[in-house]
Order: C-alpha cells, then sequence, then structure tokens
C-alpha cells in the first residue's frame, strides 16, 4: 500500500488573498480634552473578503467605553462565550495618582491598545458573533447608535 503523496503548494496558491479572512488592527491611539474630559480612543481598522460584512474595508475610531458596550452587548444577545476586556485600570484613575502613572501614561496606552486588539480579534474571530449586529455596528458605523435594534445581520 503506497502513501499518498501530498501535492507541493504553487507559488501563486502560497500569496493570493485567503478563502476567507478577517483583519482587523487596533492602532493610533490619540487623547483628546483636558481634566475630567480627557479620553482616550483608538482606530480600529477592518478589512475582509467575508460575505457578511456590508463594507470590506472601514475604519473607526473607538473608546474603551465602546469596547465594553460590544462585549455587554455581545453577552446578552447571545451564548456566545465573550472574553474579557483589559483591565478597567481603577487604580490608575485615583486622584492621588500623578499623570506619569495615571490613565494617560504611553505604556499604560499602548497596553491597553494590545490588549484591545486581542480582544476585538477573538470576538471577530468567532463564526457566531460576525452575525451580531452590534459587532457590524461596532466595526463600521461612524457613531455606535446604543439605540440600535439587536439581532441577526444576513449575509448579502
Amino acid at each position: 500500500m503506497s502513501a499518498v503523496q501530498p501535492r507541493q503548494q504553487t507559488l501563486e496558491e502560497a500569496y493570493s488573498e485567503p478563502a476567507n479572512f478577517l483583519e482587523i488592527d487596533v492602532v493610533s491611539a490619540k487623547t483628546h480634552g483636558f481634566g475630567r474630559q480627557r479620553y482616550t480612543d483608538y482606530e480600529v481598522r477592518m478589512k475582509t473578503n467575508l460575505p457578511i460584512f456590508r463594507n470590506k474595508e472601514s475604519t473607526v475610531r473607538r473608546r474603551y467605553s465602546d469596547f465594553d458596550w460590544l462585549r455587554q452587548e455581545l453577552e446578552r444577545e447571545t451564548k456566545i462565550l465573550v472574553p474579557p476586556l483589559p483591565d478597567k485600570a481603577l487604580s490608575r484613575q485615583l486622584p492621588w495618582v500623578g499623570e506619569k502613572d495615571g490613565l494617560f501614561n504611553d505604556d499604560f496606552i499602548e497596553e491597553r491598545r494590545k490588549g484591545l486588539e486581542i480582544f476585538i480579534n477573538k470576538v471577530a474571530g468567532h463564526p457566531l458573533a460576525q452575525n451580531e449586529k452590534s459587532l457590524h455596528e461596532f466595526l463600521q458605523a461612524p457613531e455606535i447608535d446604543r439605540n440600535y435594534t439587536p439581532g441577526k445581520v444576513r449575509a448579502r
């Protein structure tokens, strides 16, 4: 009995666009405002060829609270086990914590950015989450409509 020999992949196959892909990057953190009105947001870039997504590319800016909104929506509306968000960092918000150790410290912002990118990629990579309106709202709407009607998205 002879073993089946695997066929060698061609260069075209190796470097062509995959059948299905979903790439999400969280980049370009920016801090806005002053004093108690200060906050940081992040650019969320998505590229995909999955038919479930209306836009094949999108770029939106999102705050930590927007990621938290998505997590809460998915926990409430689905049976998906939603991964945790990076730490809320309450100890960095105490009044006696200095500027260099607070929420707007560059190292903290970068660590949070990495954690948010891991979170959104885990969530968006879940096949059931890809059908949720909340995920589409988060990834593709210029501003999140928190009064949206939860539900499923149908492939186009």
